[in-house]
């Protein structure tokens, strides 16, 4: 290969890789811009005023238009098949969620799972489980719609005590018995729920918009750096050593 081809190939080999890292940038920006016009959506949703109970989701694709909304269901809470769903952090410390299928008012025989609020683990015993008041009759749940629980990772197949460290909705169902809307609902502090000693610090929507940020600004570096020896190696560094 000779002199003027291998210029050649290096100055190609140059564009496409300041090129193709800037493209990078750029998608990780439009990333960014989507996530953040995501949270807006999120939090205009959130500020609508209250989902009329007869409206809750059917179906994934309802269910998934109604999330964030703020809704106040009626029924009776189905205490004998609380769940409390392990490994989950909340103020920084570890606990469990509680989970608790609600069976709805105005339902025809449905039922929604209520992630009721946190509490800690018995330092002590792992396995022991504190008792949690689900009073017996009509109540009713403020709340927000939420998807179901997410998922950590686990060892096995699912388990179905009361200790679980995963709760598949389909999977749930047809263990209980329970015709389930799609969705979960995050009951928040209102009414009577403050009298059950679970913390309701929920966590926003983790977007992780500044991810994107300092994704982008790794791939536009890459790329300044690519173009900078390029002109360095190539332009510049022969011109000092032919005029010296």
């Amino acid at each position: 290969m000779n002199a003027r081809t291998r210029r050649v190939v290096v100055l190609i080999a140059a564009l496409l890789g300041a090129a193709l890292t800037a493209r990078l940038g750029v998608w990780q920006l439009s990333r960014a811009a989507e996530k953040q016009a995501l949270q807006a959506a999120l939090e205009a949703r959130g500020a609508e005023p209250p989902l009329a109970p007869a409206a809750l989701a059917r179906t994934s694709g309802e269910a998934a238009a109604q999330q964030h909304r703020r809704i106040a269901l009626q029924g009776r809470w189905i205490g004998g098949r609380t769940v409390f769903l392990d490994n989950r952090a909340m103020d920084g410390r570890a606990g469990f969620v509680v989970i608790t299928p609600l069976a709805l008012e105005a339902g025809d025989g449905d039922a929604v799972l209520v992630q009721r609020g946190w509490v800690p683990r018995d330092a002590a015993d792992r396995t022991r489980v504190p008792p949690i008041v689900s009073p017996e009759g009509r109540v009713s749940v403020e709340g927000r719609i939420a998807a179901p629980p997410s998922r950590l990772f686990e060892l096995g197949a699912e388990g179905q005590g009361a200790i679980r460290q995963n709760l598949d909705l389909d999977a749930f169902a047809r263990e209980t018995g329970l015709r389930l809307r799609p969705l979960s609902v995050q009951q928040t502090d209102g009414g009577g729920a403050q009298a059950d000693g679970l913390l309701r610090h929920w966590p926003a929507p983790a977007l992780d918009v500044h991810k994107h940020y300092g994704y982008a600004f790794q791939w536009f570096a890459l790329a300044a750096l690519i173009t900078g020896l390029y002109v360095w190696f190539q332009l510049v560094r022969p011109r000092l050593r032919r005029g010296a």
